[in-house]
């Protein structure tokens, strides 16, 4: 699958010669002429790198930017701001914001294109730890709960053994068919903290009506 690339770029010319360009060397292109038609393209369109001119009409490039560092759907895309600008003060300004990278106008095609790769391998980067971490977090919350579920099942495991023995054989005959239900259920209970106790690779996945879950077996 290709990487993908979003260039929000309000020149015509300029837009089109980066399209190009991107198209040529294996990139999945999308293009928006402001930030705010970006924002739009971006309900669909998921990409690695932005890049995104500065100054454009209806939203440039740095609030395209703080909008998007703001919103842990798309803090993780890696932001580079193409701009005229090359004071100190100008590239702090940006930074601020959460810009990962600045190309000052007219951009080489191949400093570029090397930008998009490292910003590439930053996201991949970025990607992989946040589903370490994630994974990890899972795991620490399903053992948490295996333990809590574990603690009341022992002790209703006792109480049914004690109920079973202070009953007569007769009421044991009454009651015959309750008690292989509980112990049933008890049974797939415990399998159930065991599998939480013990997951190691957790996979969420669709369960209901636009819920998840977590596959445990």
């Amino acid at each position: 699958m290709k990487d993908r690339v979003l260039i929000v770029e309000d020149e015509k010319d300029t837009r089109f010669i980066l399209e190009k360009l991107l198209s040529r060397n294996n990139y999945d292109v999308a293009s928006a002429v402001n930030g705010e038609e970006a924002l739009e393209v971006l309900k669909t369109f998921s990409p690695k790198v932005i890049l995104a001119d500065w100054t454009m009409p209806v939203l440039d490039g740095l609030a395209l930017c703080n909008i998007l560092k703001s919103d842990d759907k798309y803090k993780l895309i890696y932001f580079i701001i193409l701009t005229a600008r090359s004071s100190l003060k100008d590239r702090i300004m940006g930074l601020d914001v959460g810009a990962d990278d600045f190309l000052v106008k007219p951009v080489e095609n191949q400093e570029l294109l090397a930008r998009i790769r490292s910003g590439i391998r930053i996201f991949n980067l970025q990607s992989e730890l946040k589903n370490i971490e994630h994974s990890k977090a899972v795991v620490d919350l399903a053992c948490t709960i295996g333990h809590k579920i574990n603690n009341p099942l022992s002790s209703l495991v006792l109480s049914l053994k004690n109920i079973d023995n202070e009953l007569s054989v007769i009421d044991k005959s009454k009651y015959y068919d309750d008690f292989v239900s509980i112990n049933e259920s008890i049974e797939r209970i415990k399998k159930f903290v065991n599998e939480l106790i013990h997951l190691q690779n957790p996979e969420v996945v669709n369960y209901f009506n636009e819920n998840r879950m977590i596959k445990t077996d």
